[in-house]
């Protein structure tokens, strides 16, 4: 099926190719106008259909199956019993048997009529079809007839690419990929499930090859309408024309389990209408059960030590979680309600009256799908296609280290951009609730990466519940270290890609048998999915750089015992020595982040794109600390300086690195010193405060600095050092440090400095200010003046 339009919602995460069943109303009255009425005249087609469904329900032993039957169980055998009997007690005995036996030919013939089970069980599902091995044998030589004519295909197609000397290797990728598809097309709902999470991971399977199944989302064919109708109908008991005024003739998308109606409620509402397609639950456990077997007879010819089979049951768990459209309803009202604070996510309404564990109705979401958007070559398209992305990276880190509730599958068949500048999720199906401790690990391993500190980055992943028990910890942090030590930083950011790097962790699990939990997965999968969009619109996006501002920020505001020992272990060493750099590298790039633009001067934000070592972002960073410190937010930032060694906090202050904090102290004694002197003079001449253009020249030299950042401030100065609080953490320095005489000598003479520099400006500040007081007086045009002090 064609992509579809701008317009279209798409509910379901993934698209599968259906197996039609025939509907029992062949003719569709096309002169009457009004949506989903059907003609019920019957005829030789009709008596078909009947045929078939009957063949096909012999086929399954349908017909046998009793839901009351679900309870039955085995009886158990006899014991022997060896007394000294006479002829009458053998009699007896035999006849005791024969009851026995029959009564267990009577439960094995009732075993047949247990039906499949609603939810997914391992061993129920094994009992089911443990029955049923001619269905399950059908299906297997259907599987192995599909990938062997798709192995032909390839080789044919190979060996033609082979006479044509301009064919190169990406190209027979993509053919593979193509026949792949075509393949997955064929053998139904659940190979395209597979194929369409294979198109999300390029670290994989290759760039060339993902494109080619990511076709998957738009190309999966619908089923007649009359059967849509028809599955409605029976879950809501009543036409269709009752609860809609309104139901599009053709559906705007067609989705591996299901396909959407555009419809309008009674109401005037307009909606989507998922519906999911018939004959759908038996098929998915049946596959996912031969899947199930594979994946055991591979654990044994692997001699695995892990269970595979478990990977099935976890992909069964959650494909016959979306058949049940309760549940992704109940999803999809969770997340919203959990999302409800953060204005830049937004998800569809659902009608809860008009929902059924077949039927999903939800409101009608306006907006660009990515796929649209990489359509179009505007540099409109690709701005808003490079705000959907960056709006998903942070709410999926949101979701990751907020809220816990992850859209487990953020692939671009469900994202959509709204024309108010929103990022739309669609379909919930699967959704990933994580752990506290698992958040955390994750919030852990991507500082430690940032880091390069391996034993952690191990440690977290012991965390995650990926590294197994009795791992030896020092050669996979060897192994972590010799794949990952390549890695460049560029301003202190791992300047690689995420799948990248995620491919190189991967390798390391494989070698040493790493546990893959459910949600890992999905996290994984959705971060690649993500960048592998970004990627498409702007070749040098780095995940990392967009993630990593979030999670200074909340490091640096999250007062949990959990993030505060993360960034205790980062900016701290094992003596509890305070590393400048690395929180100067944390305050940095987290006032990048929208969280802390309000406590950045307004005119910081420009010189971020400086050099390191440059003065104006070292100012506007004293600034940031200035402010922080002594606010609501300042909580983890004054814990961390009281639980530093205080002797080093005050090497840190005398430090060559704490230059441009020492040069904002001044400005803020100097600023003190100031007041004071204005209010003295202010009795005897008419002075106001300072609020000319002078400039030292000193100052004026450096472009970057104008005088509203050298001689005004937002900061409250007054309030700020009559914190008691910071008055504590100072003292708890100096008495630290007085164990150290050369030390304190030097804080001494670094103070006096910073003293006599401080009051040269404020004197000089007064004399500009009475210079400007009685200037004013001259009708001299005002301009720059540069004052050399």
């Amino acid at each position: 099926m064609a992509s579809a339009s701008s317009l279209m919602p798409v509910l379901c995460s993934v698209q599968t190719s259906p197996r039609f069943r025939k509907t029992h109303q062949n003719n569709i009255n096309k002169n009457n106008t009004s949506a989903g009425k059907q003609s019920n005249n019957g005829g030789p087609v009709e008596n078909i259909v009947e045929f078939t469904k009957s063949i096909e329900d012999l086929v399954w032993l349908r017909n046998v199956e009793d839901p009351q039957a679900s309870f039955l169980q085995f009886p158990s055998w006899p014991q022997p019993y060896y007394p000294a009997l006479s002829g009458i007690d053998l009699f007896l005995a035999d006849l005791k048997a024969l009851e026995v036996y029959a009564s267990y030919l009577y439960y094995l013939a009732k075993m047949w009529t247990k039906p499949l089970p609603e939810i997914y069980d391992p061993q129920n599902v094994t009992d089911y079809f443990s029955l049923r091995p001619h269905v399950v044998t059908l299906r297997l030589l259907e599987v192995f007839a599909a990938f062997v004519s798709a192995s032909i295909k390839f080789r044919i197609s190979s060996i033609l690419s082979a006479t044509d000397k301009d064919a190169d290797e990406n190209i027979l990728k993509y053919n593979f990929g193509t026949i792949l598809k075509e393949t997955m097309l064929n053998l139904g709902p659940t190979f395209i499930k597979v194929g369409q999470s294979l198109s999300t991971r390029p670290d994989i399977i290759g760039s060339e090859i993902s494109k080619a199944l990511s076709e998957l989302h738009d190309q999966v064919p619908p089923f007649p309408r009359a059967e849509a109708m028809k599955i409605f109908e029976e879950e809501f008991g009543s036409p269709v024309e009752k609860f809609f005024s309104y139901i599009s003739e053709e559906p705007v998308a067609a989705a591996s389990f299901g396909q959407v109606y555009k419809g309008s409620t009674c109401d005037g509402f307009d909606v989507a209408v998922k519906v999911q397609r018939p004959n759908l639950h038996h098929v998915v456990v049946r596959d996912i059960y031969i899947l199930r077997i594979g994946l055991g007879i591979l654990q044994k010819i692997l001699k695995r030590k892990s269970d595979l089979q478990l990977y099935a049951d976890e992909l069964g768990k959650g494909l016959v979680g979306e058949l049940d459209y309760n549940l992704e309803a109940a999803n999809a009202i969770e997340f919203m309600e959990v999302h409800s604070h953060f204005p830049f996510i937004c998800a569809p309404k659902v009608f809860r009256h008009l929902s059924k564990k077949r039927v999903l109705t939800m409101e009608w979401m306006v907006g660009d799908s990515p796929s649209d958007l990489l359509l179009k070559s505007s540099e409109e398209s690709k701005a808003k296609l490079l705000d959907l992305v960056k709006k998903g990276v942070q709410a999926s880190l949101i979701q990751l280290l907020e809220t816990g509730l992850l859209h487990a599958d953020p692939h671009p068949g469900n994202l959509r951009y709204t024309s108010s500048g929103q990022i739309g999720f669609l379909d919930f199906g699967l959704i990933c609730r994580m752990e506290k401790k698992h958040q955390f690990a994750m919030l852990a391993s991507i500082v430690h990466i940032v880091n390069g500190d391996w034993a952690s980055l191990v440690n977290d992943l012991t965390e995650m519940d990926v590294v197994r028990p009795g791992t030896n910890i020092r050669l996979v942090t060897m192994d972590l270290e010799d794949v990952l030590g390549e890695v460049e930083f560029k301003n202190g950011i791992p300047d690689i890609k995420f799948s990248k790097v995620l491919g190189k962790i991967w390798s390391v699990a494989i070698k040493y048998h790493f546990r893959m939990p459910p949600y890992y997965t999905l996290v994984l999968r959705s971060l690649a999915s993500l960048e592998g969009l970004a990627v498409a619109a702007d070749p040098t996006f780095k995940t990392f750089e967009a993630a990593y501002p979030f999670v200074v920020q909340k490091l640096l505001v999250d007062n949990s015992a959990a993030s505060r020992r993360i960034l205790h272990s980062v900016v701290l060493n094992r003596r509890k020595e305070f590393q400048l750099q690395k929180l100067y590298l944390f305050l940095r790039i987290g006032a990048t982040w929208e969280g802390l633009h309000s406590l950045t001067p307004s005119d910081a934000q420009a010189s971020f794109d400086q050099p390191a070592n440059a003065v104006p972002r070292g100012v506007d960073l004293a600034n940031l600390v200035l402010k922080l410190l002594p606010s609501k937010n300042g909580t983890v930032l004054r814990r961390l300086l009281m639980t530093a060694d205080g002797a080093s906090l005050v090497r840190t202050v005398v430090s060559k690195e704490a230059s441009f904090f020492r040069q904002e102290i001044c400005f803020v004694v100097a600023d003190i010193l100031y007041q004071w002197m204005t209010a003295a003079l202010g009795k005897v001449f008419h002075i106001t405060q300072f609020s000319s253009q002078v400039v030292l020249a000193s100052a004026a030299k450096n472009t970057q600095i104008g005088p509203s950042m050298i001689f005004t401030s937002s900061v409250d100065y007054q309030a700020f050092l009559r914190d008691r609080r910071l008055k504590i953490i100072a003292l708890k320095a100096l008495h630290s440090a007085r164990k150290d005489p050369v030390l304190m000598l030097r804080f001494c003479w670094t103070s006096f400095v910073m003293f006599i520099r401080a009051t040269a400006l404020a004197c000089h500040r007064v004399l500009v200010s009475l210079s400007e007081a009685y200037l004013d007086r001259v009708s001299y045009p005002r301009k720059l003046i540069t004052v050399v002090a």
